[in-house]
């Protein structure tokens, strides 16, 4: 039931967070299967460039708004006007080996409402249905909840992009609609399928994520022998 105020109208809860939050910062953050890291043009450019060849149809660049790049100078380019700024803050994901192979950043920051995006997610083939793109998500996740106490984290995508959506859903996203013409992109349409997580989602999403990436939940050859199962409120 909602609570009434003084004169019986429904109101929402109050507040229990102190707004605004802060900015997120640019510190490394470390898991056990991959370390993110603020994106350095500089540093990390070849390295994207190659892993995202390994996609040789290039199929995951369909629901970028940018991209394929077919050389490295183009790519280096499209990195400096794009991945340097702070609104999007682009992050790189670095495999065990230190390897950059892939990219996601935080954007449409608002402390003021405690809220964030996260997108431009683009993981290479290597990355790819591995325990290592998902201890990048939740590793972003953390910061977002644990570290920095926003009260909404959100996931954007064309509401075509059936990979986007099934991945949201599997990291504990909520579906909430579908915005019709939303934007454009690549001379075509874009209706945005909209999900999120929310602090008070955030405890019991946690708590599998934890299990889930436990190694003892890997068999020797690395494959899982339970599935994720982020059950929503």
């Amino acid at each position: 039931m909602p609570r009434l105020n003084a004169l019986g109208q429904p109101v929402g809860d109050p507040l229990d967070v102190t707004l605004p939050r802060p900015r997120p910062d640019r510190t490394p953050m470390q898991g056990t299967r991959v370390t993110i890291v603020p994106t350095d043009v500089a540093t990390h450019a070849a390295g994207l460039f190659e892993a995202f060849g390994q996609d040789r149809g290039g199929g995951n660049w369909t629901y970028l708004p940018y991209g394929p790049f077919n050389t490295e100078t183009a790519f280096r380019q499209w990195m400096e006007t794009t991945c340097t700024g702070d609104d999007p803050l682009f992050h790189t994901i670095l495999n065990g080996a230190g390897a950059a192979v892939g990219l996601a950043s935080y954007l449409r920051i608002d402390p003021a409402n405690g809220m964030i995006e996260v997108g431009h997610i683009h993981l290479s083939p290597h990355l790819q249905r591995t325990a290592m793109s998902t201890e990048a998500m939740f590793l972003m996740m953390a910061r977002v909840f644990d570290d920095l106490g926003y009260r909404r984290y959100e996931w954007k995508c064309d509401a075509l992009n059936a990979p986007s959506r099934a991945a949201a859903e599997r990291l504990g996203f909520r579906y909430e609609g579908t915005f019709r013409q939303a934007t454009h992109y690549k001379g075509r349409n874009r209706d945005t399928a909209w999900f999120a997580l929310t602090d008070k989602d955030w405890p019991r999403a946690k708590a599998e994520f934890q299990r889930w990436l436990n190694p003892a939940n890997f068999d020797k050859n690395g494959g899982q022998l339970t599935p994720l199962r982020i059950l929503q409120n």
